[in-house]
């Protein structure tokens, strides 16, 4: 019977250190995830304008494993301060809903080319000239095509991402 209680005791006393503790498991690092469930980077360096006039760095994302997403939408502002016009100025483009896998990975570059022809064709509206301001934000794939402020941030997938791209109008002679 001593050996019984003995052998009890001793099982409690190496369960009791070597089981998990009240704070965490000694070893394993606890990485929470903070902030949206994704997270957008510019590549290095833009490239050169393209045919349409103006190019956006591709675009990288890391997601949230327990919040991927299978589709997705991008929204690209740009600072339209500089805009003269007397009626109302849309300085946003959304795109069409686009597939997106994984937790690591890169905008594809049809979608970029997309977003390139949607801003260049807003800068020749506008006369829009030389450098932009734009910021990027990754959207769930259910946002509207004109949508409020309100509705953009509630469908947010990732923080607005700021870049400056250069604008060369391929046809000269704008006239505001």
């Amino acid at each position: 019977m001593k050996k019984a209680i003995l052998l009890a005791m001793g099982a409690v006393l190496f369960l009791t250190a070597c089981g998990p503790s009240s704070k965490e498991a000694p070893g394993i690092p606890v990485n929470k995830w903070k902030g949206p469930a994704y997270r957008l980077a510019f590549d290095a360096k833009a490239p050169k304008p393209n045919a349409s006039g103006v190019t956006l760095p591709g675009i990288s994302f890391t997601a949230n494993p327990d919040a991927l997403e299978t589709r997705a939408t991008l929204v690209v502002r740009y600072d339209s301060s500089g805009v003269k016009s007397d009626s109302l100025v849309v300085n946003q483009i959304v795109l069409a809903p686009f597939d997106i896998s994984g937790a690591n990975g890169a905008l594809s570059a049809d979608t970029m080319d997309i977003a390139d022809k949607g801003l260049a064709h807003l800068f020749t509206t506008y006369c829009v000239k030389g450098k932009v301001n734009v910021t990027v934000l990754l959207a769930r794939s259910s946002l509207n095509p004109n949508p409020t402020d309100s509705d953009i941030d509630y469908a947010r997938l990732s923080d607005w991402l700021p870049t400056e791209v250069v604008f060369k109008n391929p046809h000269p002679g704008c006239k505001p």
